[in-house]
């Protein structure tokens, strides 16, 4: 694996900004009278006390300085000495001595000592960048990072808990040696690694672990100026087509203030789960994910050095090859029906995607997280929108696929078409081997269908980039969103993870944390009314807005999360797109499997002001076998005599499921899908076997790709605690529901 050491310049402005960012993981001052009694060192102990000590006589005066965060008046010292996981990175003397050189060096002080700091603010800054930088704080999800642990991970992958600063690591290494670096530069001592205490790991570090401050507008300028191959040609692309500004945002300043201010407390206890308060996210950050052509792939196709390519270049090699033929070929690149803006932002995704949360891995048939590990089975998917002109990008990874890719679309074994039982009768979702036809449509390449590998390793000149505010990924060939591509992704279901639809949840680190997997544990977050913290909903007052992830949980969930919404609510959310013009049902994942589910209206239509009702409101307390209500369980009126008749009936012969299914898709309902287990293990049920796991068709309509939807739920029960569940949409266009050479699989 190839490894590229970065030094980015280190910008006093943004540390100084940054200094906000600290986490406040920890609200009140640490109660140190309960500490430990034994002989064994604490990680603070250790640093002050064990023969090794005087190699970290700095670091601990810093430590006994720096308060934990900017709510707490505890120092890291005092953290450093209670009960806890923590892991620390401890850096020795000479590295602290040399961090002060570096600013010395770029003008950042005056002199390369303390003393030279005379200006209060700069000082907090350097101290913190030095001490919350170096401490991660696993006491929640009870993860201590061990080097054999550190070691595991793919070079730049992140360590999924943040450090006291609120920053990932990511460590690098040299090949056939034992030496990791974190974060490019600071290098783990050979020997003073690993080192147990009574309440966690230390480290020794020779230098100082301060990650870079540049947001993808920064490099992506500095590249330009500094004429650096690699991702030379995007960096030229990004910039022509005005999006240098966007991607400065690095977070909301009004949120930092207004949350540091109290004004968004902590929903209360949500009435089913009694332990679990909503609590607010402490930020509210931006992020953004390029999947970027390396300049190796654009002097291939130009023929020219990457240095010399222009923007002019790229416009005419596109209109050369045919690429978006409606949009506008005019030099106002900022335009969004312009060629080049059309083109770059495809690339883009309005989400910091690290490596482990491009698809998700949970309890996909035949997986389960904690047991599986890589050792993948079906595909696993997702759509996102991305930027600019409004498309949907799909992400996919599968056992056969050997990596993540952009636009995959293999024919899958699913019981279906080629796979019906009437010929090679296969129905277990795996990949064939085969792709779609592209038919007439236009395409890139001839197999496109097989879709843009995203390249980690890179080829040495354009590599994974982690950056404050978003991930650059290289690619291995063009990503076009050509006719080809809107017609595959109209001809699939379309299923979307719902924590997906909105970018705040997987910015701040709410959807699918992988820093918090504690045994039976259920992760709970909300959002305030009063705030536009998703930008794509709007909630009325009344609306009490919380978020489920679930660990180890034997939930009937897709990935196993969930939005769970009590009160008086009525709140909005803005729809993805659809591919092309068409008729489309508009589906949700309900799990009807408990009493205190709530009857909603859904209203529907491109006018977030005016939605018309969309049908009779749905109950979402209907079930196959048991409808359940407050005041006691009811058999259901779909005619099953049992659970284990339901269960049954999915073994059924597929004609005969099929004749089930339109009897149930005329009443608005279809059974929950066969891709996910409803459990904790890789053989629990799956949903299609469930009798309370359902799909609601909620819309039919016909839908146009250059339209925006809007889909609004309101409580119509006399109950505030009723609950508002979903888990999924499906976007599924008539040519997949309704093709009568082709159905719709159960999967």
């Amino acid at each position: 694996m190839k490894t590229t050491f970065k030094f980015h310049h280190f910008k006093l402005a943004l540390v100084i900004a940054l200094t906000g960012m600290i986490a406040a993981a920890c609200t009140e001052d640490i109660d140190t009278s309960a500490r430990f009694t034994l002989k064994e060192y604490t990680v603070l102990s250790y640093l002050t006390e064990s023969p090794e000590a005087p190699n970290f006589t700095e670091y601990v005066r810093l430590l006994n300085k720096v308060p934990v965060s900017s709510r707490s008046a505890s120092t890291v010292a005092q953290l450093l000495s209670a009960r806890g996981k923590y892991t620390c990175f401890a850096p020795n003397n000479e590295a602290i001595q040399a961090y002060l050189d570096s600013l010395y060096t770029k003008g950042i002080i005056s002199a390369p000592n303390w003393e030279s700091i005379t200006n209060p603010t700069t000082l907090d800054s350097v101290e913190k960048v030095i001490v919350l930088n170096s401490v991660i704080d696993g006491s929640r999800s009870g993860e201590i990072y061990e080097i054999g642990t550190i070691a595991s991970k793919d070079d730049n992958d992140e360590l999924p808990t943040a450090n006291l600063y609120d920053r990932k690591l990511y460590k690098t290494s040299i090949e056939q040696t034992d030496s990791i670096f974190m974060n490019g530069t600071s290098l783990i001592d050979l020997n003073n690694r690993d080192i147990e205490t009574i309440n966690g790991r230390v480290h020794e570090v020779h230098a100082v672990i301060a990650p870079s401050n540049d947001t993808m507008a920064d490099i992506f300028r500095q590249w330009i100026a500094e004429n650096k191959r690699g991702y030379l040609v995007a960096s030229k692309l990004i910039l022509a087509a005005g999006l240098d500004d966007t991607l400065s945002r690095t977070r909301d300043e009004v949120w930092e203030t207004r949350y540091l201010n109290g004004d968004f407390p902590d929903l209360p206890n949500h009435p089913t789960e009694p332990d679990q308060p909503g609590s607010m996210p402490e930020h509210r950050k931006y992020g953004f994910t390029i999947f970027a052509e390396p300049d190796a792939l654009w002097e291939a196709e130009l023929g020219k050095s990457a240095s010399s390519i222009t923007v002019e270049d790229v416009k005419e090699y596109l209109i050369g090859r045919g690429a978006y033929p409606d949009a506008t070929t005019g030099d106002d690149y900022t335009d969004p029906q312009n060629i080049i803006n059309q083109f770059i932002t495809y690339h883009f995704l309005p989400e910091k995607l690290s490596r482990d949360k491009l698809v998700i891995h949970y309890n996909e048939r035949g997986y389960y997280w904690k047991t599986n590990g890589t050792n993948y089975t079906i595909p696993v998917y997702e759509y996102y929108t991305t930027m600019g002109k409004r498309r949907l990008l799909k992400i996919f990874e599968s056992k056969e696929s050997e990596g993540i890719y952009l636009n995959r679309f293999p024919i899958l074994r699913n019981g279906r078409g080629e796979y019906s039982p009437e010929q090679l009768d296969v129905d277990d979702y795996h990949e064939s081997g085969k792709f779609r036809d592209p038919g007439s449509a236009f395409t890139m390449y001839p197999d496109e269908n097989v879709g843009v590998k995203i390249l980690f390793d890179g080829d040495g000149e354009a590599e994974h980039e982690n950056l404050i505010n978003g991930c650059i990924y290289p690619i291995d060939r063009m990503l076009v969103y050509t006719e080809n591509i809107i017609n595959r992704l109209a001809g699939e279901r379309i299923r979307i993870d719902m924590a997906a639809m909105f970018p705040e949840f997987i910015n701040n680190d709410i959807r699918r944390p992988m820093s918090y997997y504690p045994t039976g544990a259920t992760f709970t977050k909300a959002v305030p009314v009063n705030y536009p913290y998703l930008a794509d909903v709007q909630m009325q007052e009344g609306t009490l807005f919380y978020y489920f992830g679930a660990f180890e949980r034997s939930w009937s969930n897709y990935q196993m999360d969930e939005f769970n919404i009590i009160g008086k609510y009525e709140f909005t959310m803005k729809l993805p797109p659809v591919p092309k013009k068409g008729h489309y049902e508009i589906r949700f994942g309900v799990s009807s499997g408990s009493s205190v589910r709530s009857m909603c209206q859904v209203y529907f239509g491109d006018n977030p002001s005016y939605l018309p009702a969309a049908g009779i409101p749905m109950d979402l307390r209907i079930g196959f076998y048991y409808h359940r209500f407050r005041n006691g369980t009811q058999l259901s009126n779909f005619g099953y005599s049992s659970s284990s008749a339901y269960t049954t009936e999915a073994n059924l012969p597929i004609d005969e499921q099929d004749e089930v299914t339109k009897s149930l898709r005329a009443r608005g309902f279809m059974k929950g899908p066969k891709y996910f287990h409803c459990g904790n293990s890789n053989t629990a049920s799956l949903g299609i076997e469930n009798e309370h796991v359902t799909r609601r068709i909620m819309v039919s309509t016909d839908m146009d790709p250059d339209k925006t939807y809007y889909i609004r739920f309101k409580n119509v029960l006399n109950d505030a605690q009723s609950q508002f569940f979903t888990d999924y949409f499906e976007i599924v266009s008539k040519d997949v529901y309704d093709n009568p050479v082709e159905p719709e699989d159960y999967w």
